[in-house]
């Protein structure tokens, strides 16, 4: 190739070129954020410190907590009381409880005893009677001749002196008297307990003057040693000022709430009861000498105008005068008991009885063939209520009608099992009890805390 070719070619150079290799050559790298250089080194020196030093990490909470604690006891006045530990003693289930008892209707609760405040409760008087026009207008106690056989600590009557419950406390009521005493006439004639001045259930005359001053009571009572004294609660100063409460020991009782360090005062009371201990107690079955203060309680408080019952195993919690109030006055009622809780039929209640060796079934047996052959039909209902009731608590006012019908309830229980629950049918329907009030169960559970029997109720003792 000649020279002056060589001269005519011409070489282009670009700085393309070198940048492109420039590039290729150097490698850019991702830029770091500020401040993040050097934190896992860090973390990870905390790490190593906690481990070193864990023990002193899991004291200073403790530390601190003492020091506060410490602070506080600094900073209490010098002339606060030492408190001291007092010894409380353990009250017993229910003992002493006043919170009301409840129920729902038709979706709200509501309480089971609707009560007036406590406003309404001190300004409470004796209404006038609320006695419904009814047929009776008085009632006469049968008394004896003055015939009788001594026998142990019962004294019989002649006819009964083979071993019936029947005696000079009760007197002999014949059947056909039993029968003619269901037939209400304007004066009623019936056997009524305190049959005789030599039938037992004896009491001091200072007792008989104070039972005579009151006007409306409140009585319990514990024969045979088988149940504590619990003190009523709930109630209003205005009712303490009218109405007695009393309860009715006998000897074994006496004795067995003194080794309890229960000691009756000079005034004769323990708490708000005044005690009162019968003597000569009529019957062997202490179970029948109970329902003597239960039934007869117009025979007892001669000048009373209204009663409450409470079982010895019961702690009265509501006021009286309210409840008198609440239960008949309000009701327009003379008598008011509480509803069965499990059963209505006294037939089904009879079964129940002889199931849970209450009374033997012969004895029941010649009660419930006595019934059916006075026409009491197996229902379950007496006008629109349960037929049943459960008499562990009684509301009344002493009328002639009520009178009667404790009465004639009385003789049932004499005459046949103790157990009333089987008996209360009866009279009610042979009575056609008007200005009965049948109150549910859960109001009996609002007017008692049921604290269940605590020991065996102990026999009479008889002798020859």
């Amino acid at each position: 190739m000649s020279s002056s070719m060589l001269n005519s070619i011409s070489v282009s150079v670009s700085d393309d070129d070198d940048v492109t290799g420039r590039m290729r050559v150097r490698v850019r790298h991702k830029r770091k954020k500020p401040g993040t250089r050097g934190r896992p080194d860090f973390c990870r020196r905390i790490v190593r410190k906690a481990i070193r030093w864990w023990t002193v990490l899991l004291f200073l909470p403790a530390i601190a907590l003492l020091l506060v604690e410490s602070s506080k006891v600094a900073r209490k006045p010098q002339g606060e009381p030492k408190l001291e530990p007092v010894a409380v003693k353990e009250s017993t289930g229910n003992l002493n409880r006043l919170d009301p008892i409840t129920r729902v209707v038709r979706g709200v609760r509501e309480p089971c005893l609707k009560m007036l405040g406590p406003e309404k409760l001190q300004k409470l008087e004796f209404p006038a009677s609320a006695e419904p026009n009814v047929p009776v207008k008085r009632v006469v106690y049968k008394s004896d001749s003055g015939e009788h056989l001594a026998a142990g600590n019962a004294t019989l009557l002649p006819q009964y002196a083979g071993g019936a419950r029947f005696n000079l406390f009760t007197g002999n009521q014949t059947l056909y008297e039993r029968g003619k005493s269901f037939k209400v006439n304007e004066t009623a004639v019936v056997h009524c307990g305190f049959y005789s001045e030599n039938g037992g259930f004896k009491i001091s005359d200072d007792d008989k003057n104070y039972m005579q001053t009151c006007r409306a009571v409140v009585s319990t009572c514990a024969f045979g040693g088988g149940d504590d004294l619990y003190q009523p609660i709930g109630m209003t100063e205005a009712s303490l000022e009218k109405v007695c409460y009393v309860a009715f020991w006998d000897e074994i009782t006496l004795s067995a709430q003194e080794a309890e360090g229960n000691i009756i005062g000079d005034d004769r009371m323990i708490g708000k009861w005044r005690i009162m201990v019968v003597r000569d107690l009529p019957f062997a079955d202490q179970r029948l000498n109970g329902k003597i203060p239960k039934m007869l309680s117009h025979r007892l408080f001669p000048e009373a105008r209204y009663s409450i019952w409470v079982d010895s195993k019961s702690q009265f919690r509501r006021d009286p005068l309210g409840v008198l109030e609440a239960l008949l006055w309000r009701t327009n009622s003379i008598l008011a008991i509480s509803e069965h809780g499990a059963r209505s039929s006294l037939y089904d209640e009879g079964k129940a009885i002889v199931k849970k060796h209450k009374a033997t079934p012969e004895e029941v047996e010649v009660q419930l063939n006595q019934y059916r052959q006075d026409g009491i039909p197996d229902e379950k209902r007496f006008d629109g209520k349960k037929a049943l009731a459960e008499a562990s608590v009684i509301v009344r006012e002493h009328t002639p009608m009520t009178n009667l019908f404790m009465c004639l309830w009385f003789n049932e229980v004499v005459r046949f099992t103790s157990r009333d629950q089987l008996s209360f049918p009866y009279v009610l329907r042979r009575l056609k009890m008007p200005g009965l009030n049948m109150f549910p169960v859960c109001t009996r559970k609002d007017l008692v805390n049921s604290m269940g029997h605590k020991r065996k109720v102990k026999p009479l003792a008889r002798t020859n």
